[in-house]
């Protein structure tokens, strides 16, 4: 499947766990030797009463990560194609908590993702050394960037949207050195567990165009929560409107944001069904 252009595996477990490991998800992840996606997203049963399902999300290196925006929409088309559930509105668990994707009559898929956590210790974010420096109401924090042949310092606004983001302003997002500086900023001591880096251009209050280099995976053509985290930062640092349309490679996204929790709204589609054997051990 894929929302916007981020692209997953989708596997249902509800009839029983298929026991996959790190070096499984890394062969599904792989473009070459498996099928090819950003992310695996797996299907399980409620874990609990008022839960719907549970939802599982593992980057193309293996890793088990705790948010994923655009496959939770995929997820909700999933369960709903694929018969497992009736409802428009479905309660998911994730490691980050509960998610509430709700399918609109035109197949796009909402999805409430909880609120924006800023207290550093919860990103994380290890503030050590550093001195924030204020931007509208809010901060931005300079980072020198890891392995940089110049010390250069950007400055970032950091925050979490069930994973952690950091979120930097650039002039001309096509022109932006992605592949350069999101990999030094991930490895920046500060983000002990790594980071998610949003490069956002402002167009004008309420349109940003976006690209976003993430944990475990590289750029991809788009990213649900970090088009979120984007307008949140765009909004606490006095640049944005409470509704924006997020530009991406791969799609456009609505994220709305009124101060509590954060609305997406975009696309999640089929691309095909099918199998694959996997080796009992990689």
């Amino acid at each position: 499947m894929q929302g916007a252009g981020n692209d997953f595996v989708v596997l249902d477990e509800t009839r029983g766990l298929l026991g996959l490991t790190a070096a499984h998800y890394r062969l599904l992840g792989d473009r070459h030797f498996g099928i090819g996606a950003d992310q695996i997203l797996t299907v399980r049963p409620s874990p609990a009463p008022g839960i719907d399902f549970e939802y599982l999300i593992h980057n193309a290196d293996g890793a088990e990560v705790e948010q994923c925006g655009n496959g939770a929409r995929c997820f909700a088309r999933f369960v709903r194609d694929q018969g497992l559930c009736t409802k428009a509105t479905i309660r998911v668990q994730t490691r980050a908590g509960v998610i509430e994707p709700r399918i609109m009559p035109d197949g796009r898929v909402t999805v409430d993702m909880g609120a924006p956590v800023f207290a550093l210790a919860d990103i994380p974010f290890d503030d050590t050394g550093l001195q924030p420096q204020a931007f509208g109401a809010w901060e931005q924090w300079p980072l020198r960037l890891v392995g940089a042949a110049q010390q250069e310092t950007l400055r970032v606004a950091v925050l979490s949207m069930g994973n952690p983001h950091a979120v930097l302003q650039v002039d001309d997002v096509a022109a932006a050195p992605v592949a350069l500086q999101g990999p030094q900023i991930q490895v920046n001591p500060a983000f002990p567990r790594g980071v998610n880096v949003g490069f956002m251009q402002i167009v004008n209050r309420s349109q940003i165009r976006l690209r976003v280099f993430e944990r475990g995976v590289g750029e991809t053509l788009a990213c649900g929560s970090g088009a979120c985290a984007a307008v949140v930062a765009g909004i606490r640092l006095g640049l944005l409107d409470a509704t924006v349309a997020v530009q991406t490679r791969g799609g456009v996204l609505s994220i709305s944001w009124a101060g509590a929790n954060v609305m997406m709204t975009g696309p999640a589609t089929p691309v095909f069904h099918g199998e694959i054997d996997l080796p009992d051990t990689l």
